[in-house]
């Protein structure tokens, strides 16, 4: 056979993937493709359209640092705004081309004699020298085998794949969940739901929402001066990056924002019981630490019940819960997460010998590359998730180290480059021992760990670190084939 279709085939075209197409334009790569399983781009920010979606990292954090925005109209921006900055990252970087949309990649093989990647989609096997894969780890809603479910007569959806074709005015409707998301779309279909019946696993550590508007005047100065905008970004990166070693240990530190928490919800909620419901009894950053202003108020609300008791059945029009009691529902909205660790899972990755990618452990080198996997590189790979700071910024330096093994490809006319097992090896090794002394292993149960109980996802240490340590492709450790 003779040269792949494609120099790279990227999957994903949330932010991840569309910046590893503006990068690959930017060193000159043409020959490339991005497969989107959904019918649009944007990832997150086009899946996600349920009342009240906005992101909890400020703005101008959000945004690449090659394309920044003064145009956010809101400290926090909502999903439309969000949605409209990945149209003009398409627009301005010339990615229109290079998106499929509607293609799903369902596996990938590695050709060891060629040395190329066969990767299989709806419309056909594609040939690519490298992959990057971007799918987002929020991308696979997480729904509980509640028993009795299927015999639910009412509509019942995710809150990731919001139904808006259903009119929730008058209606009785259980939210089940209580994490990012349902903070969020809580407050605002509380006001028109006859009844809101909340179910909560775990309480949330829930800090005020420091959200404003950003008026004309401000967006204009912000666009016209460029180091004042920059200066912006780089006053909210340093207050974000501050919050790290709050997390590393589970030392005192934490007792000062624990102690705000707990202050915002003494001041929202004034019944004594439904405040000792909703107070966490672990430490804050086990679990994602959330934002928001009117969702205390909102289950204060007389048509708005907290409820504590695991669900035991669901019938044609009622939720049974543990204490033996039965409340009429009309709509099920499932706010329960996503399956992380099964997105790294989700594609049937076949690299040197068959071997299949995280089979057995889901490990990679810098979150990037895995031994026996040539020329594949994931972007938000295991242990590059974050606790305190925007992942778009570990999205960058992800991609910069791909794209850096990519170059090298190029300019050493190689096949292929590969990591070494033992690099793996010391890099994870050196991984965990920093993450057992982090909060995320305190005791709460959260997504970050596996189920052996072993920390998958968090990146542990400063986001500077993790760019220091993806500046440069270390060529040393990798294996290269000519």
């Amino acid at each position: 056979m003779g040269a792949p279709d494609f120099e790279v085939i990227v999957i994903g075209s949330g932010f991840g993937g569309l910046c590893a197409g503006v990068k690959l334009k930017q060193a000159g790569i043409d020959n490339f493709i991005i497969l989107e399983k959904d019918k649009d781009f944007g990832g997150t920010w086009w899946v996600n359209t349920y009342p009240g979606c906005a992101v909890d990292i400020p703005s101008h954090l959000y945004s690449f640092s090659f394309a920044p925005n003064a145009r956010w109209t809101r400290r926090f921006a909502g999903q439309d705004e969000l949605l409209a900055y990945t149209r003009s990252l398409v627009r301005d970087f010339g990615l229109a081309p290079h998106l499929r949309l509607g293609c799903a990649c369902e596996g990938a093989q590695f050709d060891e004699e060629g040395g190329y990647w066969l990767v299989r989609t709806g419309a056909g096997t594609l040939t690519a020298r490298s992959v990057i894969s971007a799918p987002g780890a929020l991308s696979r809603a997480a729904i509980p085998a509640l028993p009795g479910l299927a015999d639910f007569a009412g509509p019942a959806f995710h809150s990731s794949r919001w139904d808006h074709a259903v009119d929730l005015r008058g209606k009785r409707v259980a939210v089940i969940g209580n994490g990012a998301s349902a903070v969020q779309f809580i407050a605002q279909i509380a006001p028109l739901v006859a009844q809101l019946d909340v179910y909560q696993r775990t309480a949330q550590w829930i800090m005020p929402r420091p959200d404003r508007m950003i008026g004309p005047r401000e967006r204009s100065l912000l666009a016209r001066v460029a180091p004042l905008r920059l200066a912006y970004r780089a006053l909210n990166y340093l207050l974000y990056e501050s919050r790290a070693p709050l997390f590393l240990t589970t030392s005192r530190l934490l007792a000062l924002p624990q102690w705000v928490a707990r202050r915002h919800l003494e001041r929202q909620i004034d019944d004594p019981l439904l405040r000792r419901q909703l107070t966490p009894g672990y430490k804050m950053g086990c679990k994602r630490v959330l934002m928001a202003n009117d969702f205390y108020p909102a289950l204060a609300r007389p048509n708005v019940k907290l409820i504590t008791n695991s669900i035991s059945r669901v019938s044609a029009n009622a939720i049974a819960s543990a204490d033996g009691a039965e409340r009429a529902v009309d709509v099920i909205i499932f706010a329960t997460g996503f399956e992380v660790e099964r997105v790294l899972h989700a594609v049937d990755v076949r690299g040197r010998g068959g071997k299949r990618m995280f089979a057995h452990s889901l490990e990679a080198y810098k979150g990037c590359t895995v031994a026996g996997f040539p020329n594949y590189f994931t972007i938000v790979g295991p242990n590059t998730g974050l606790g305190h700071n925007s992942m778009i910024y570990m999205i960058e330096a992800g991609v910069h180290y791909a794209l850096a093994a990519i170059k090298t490809i190029r300019a050493r006319k190689l096949v292929s480059v590969e990591v070494k097992e033992e690099a793996q090896r010391a890099w994870n090794d050196n991984l965990q021992r920093k993450l057992r002394g982090g909060v995320w292993s305190s005791g709460c149960k959260n997504w970050y760990l596996d189920g052996k109980g072993r920390n998958y996802a968090i990146w542990p240490g400063f986001t500077f670190a993790y760019r220091w340590a993806t500046r440069r492709f270390d060529i040393g450790n990798y294996v290269l084939r000519t």
